[in-house]
């Protein structure tokens, strides 16, 4: 699971890396309140 982010993530500006990872836990933090 970790392997499949990374090796989409290189895919990806660092901009859009870092956006992403931001969005994710952003997404995590919503549903562990829920």
């Amino acid at each position: 699971r970790l392997k499949n982010f990374r090796a989409v993530a290189t895919r990806y500006d660092k901009r859009a890396y870092i956006f992403l990872g931001t969005v994710t836990l952003a997404a995590l933090v919503i549903w562990l309140r829920t």
